[in-house]
């Protein structure tokens, strides 16, 4: 991919999610409990999660990424992330859509992942 010219130069690359959403906790909530099956810790904490945003009728659009992208549970994933957040009341829709762009980087762990795998 290359550089968009109208990018501000120390802009992120994750576009920054629905935060202040009555909906977004119970959303973090249901990401929480879907697990890398590598990695005993959930996709949330690991970072796997990069922009939950939440729409005007409560659309949920979720942009995640994988470990690598060769992960064996590639095309099951963002599926796993739809049936978690999809029974949330509330919520329309979801969608989710993978991303290798920025690549997952173990910066991306929560301290308590961190802490939970020993890298801390």
């Amino acid at each position: 991919m290359t550089s968009m010219p109208d990018q501000i130069e120390g802009a992120p690359l994750i576009k920054p999610s629905t935060t202040d959403h009555p909906l977004y906790d119970q959303v973090v909530g249901a990401c929480r409990s879907v697990f890398d099956p590598e990695i005993p810790v959930n996709i949330f904490d690991l970072g796997l999660v990069y922009t939950i945003e939440i729409g005007p009728e409560n659309e949920v659009d979720i942009t995640m990424t994988l470990t690598a992208p060769g992960c064996p549970v590639a095309g099951e994933m963002p599926g796993w992330v739809a049936e978690a957040v999809e029974p949330l009341p509330g919520v329309k829709q979801v969608d989710v859509h993978m991303t290798f762009d920025p690549p997952w980087g173990m910066d991306m762990m929560s301290d308590e992942a961190k802490l939970e795998l020993g890298f801390m």
